[in-house]
């Protein structure tokens, strides 16, 4: 009987244990939504987080020409925005769990709006242009010293370049 105790107390403190060692991480299922109408529509998506806060406080923040504008709540309106601007977006989530902060999510990007897509997409995310590099590597029997400097007498013992290739001139 003792054992059977013994083994019953060890489990309700390991499960307790399991419980108060659960990390709280939520700031990775938390993303945003934009619209894309006249000015600037963003909102918080939660539908994927991970435990259920009491209360959520967002701040956001749209900069765009040099000038920021604050906005708070799920949902926000940035008129002063148009499609032509390149935006620096971020926001501030505050999670609540028994009227005490639990975590902090931080996040900061840069949005453009794409015109095919019609839509404001990461700014990392579209090609800007791709060119291709080409060489014309000319060998023109010219002579340079290590420091890139043309020469015509290649003293003896001496390191020298000619047509993109090391030489050492011993005799």
């Amino acid at each position: 009987m003792k054992k059977l105790l013994l083994v019953v107390l060890i489990l309700i403190g390991l499960q307790t244990q399991a419980q108060q060692a659960t990390p709280y991480f939520c700031c990775d299922s938390i993303t945003y939504w934009t619209d894309q109408g006249q000015g600037f529509n963003i909102g918080l998506d939660t539908s994927n987080i991970i435990h259920n806060p009491d209360s959520i406080d967002v701040w956001w923040s749209v900069c765009t020409n040099g000038l920021c504008y604050a906005g708070d709540g799920m949902y926000d309106y940035f008129p002063q925005v148009t499609v032509y601007d390149t935006l620096k977006v971020g926001y501030d989530v505050y999670l609540y769990e028994n009227g005490v902060i639990v975590e902090v999510c931080t996040m900061e990007e840069w949005l453009v709006f794409d015109q095919n897509s019609f839509s404001w997409v990461l700014l990392n995310m579209i090609p800007t242009s791709i060119n291709e590099l080409t060489f014309n590597r000319v060998n023109d029997n010219k002579m340079y010293d290590l420091m890139g400097r043309e020469i015509v007498d290649v003293p003896l013992g001496t390191i020298y370049i000619k047509n993109n290739k090391k030489y050492i001139r011993v005799k």
